[in-house]
């Protein structure tokens, strides 16, 4: 990679889990507009998978991908294997505080910490000046620019925008696991939250806006809410008198797909 980019100027990252749809492409995008050399990862990284999660199921179409990327403008395609990443003797694990913690971390207690490993691998790898993370992932935005700060990496942590379908719902490579059934209740979660915003911005009871946004996504077919929650946008903590601005998160089930979503409240 060194070679690569010797004298090619600012180099722009991308990684991601394969999958790609519109979402991702509008980040290739974004770091080409940014960027002299833009790099895209793709890697299912065991590490941020519990035993009883998709990892086997989770969707992969490595030619259909490349040809996006060769698209969308695409410079440099990283395809680590597990081995390369993880060789024989890997030892080590970053472990997150801070905006790690609550939410996510609460259902997937092992997420984070395999997050902020393959991603700090592939950042000693590729060695960007640029990373480029979608918002929908809100909480992992906040943690990876957690992880940049608190080990000095010179890495400018852009975020850019949810990609949304024209109904509301958040772009997401597990939307393909939805039947056409599902596909259609979909969309109710992004209106839920719009509901919420609503009324926190008009002053409102926000918990029980929230309460109430919950059962009636129970009512329309969501199968569980893992949460829904106004936090504070920078720390991902509660909500106090010091917080400039907010963000409401959620996570819920729709069969057998976990959807999650966020909105700048």
């Amino acid at each position: 990679m060194a070679k690569l980019r010797k004298g090619k100027g600012k180099v722009g990252f991308v990684p991601t889990m394969g999958a790609l749809h519109e979402g991702h492409l509008t980040l290739v995008r974004h770091a080409r507009s940014v960027s002299d050399v833009v790099a895209v990862s793709i890697f299912v990284n065991p590490l941020q998978f519990a035993p009883t999660e998709d990892l086997d199921r989770y969707p992969r179409q490595e030619a259909a991908d490349l040809a996006l990327l060769q698209e969308a403008g695409c410079d440099i395609v990283y395809l680590p294997t597990p081995d390369v990443l993880y060789p024989k003797g890997f030892v080590s694990r970053i472990e997150m505080a801070g905006p790690a913690l609550g939410l996510e971390s609460d259902f997937r207690p092992q997420f984070f910490s395999g997050v902020a490993t393959v991603v700090s691998k592939l950042f000693n790898q590729v060695r960007p000046d640029i990373a480029v993370f979608g918002e929908k992932d809100f909480q992992q935005l906040a943690v990876i620019r957690a992880m940049v700060r608190d080990f000095d990496m010179d890495i400018d942590i852009v975020g850019y925008p949810t990609v949304r379908e024209k109904d509301g719902l958040a772009l997401s490579s597990r939307n393909a696991y939805l039947s056409a059934e599902e596909r259609v209740v979909a969309p109710k979660l992004k209106a839920a939250l719009d509901r919420i915003r609503g009324v926190a911005k008009d002053g409102g009871d926000t918990n029980r806006a929230i309460a109430e946004a919950g059962d009636d996504l129970i009512d329309t077919g969501f199968d569980k809410i893992d949460y829904i929650a106004l936090r504070d946008a920078d720390t991902l903590g509660e909500i106090t008198p010091d917080t400039k601005a907010a963000r409401l998160l959620a996570a819920v089930w729709l069969g057998t797909t976990r959807l999650i979503d966020n909105i700048a409240v």
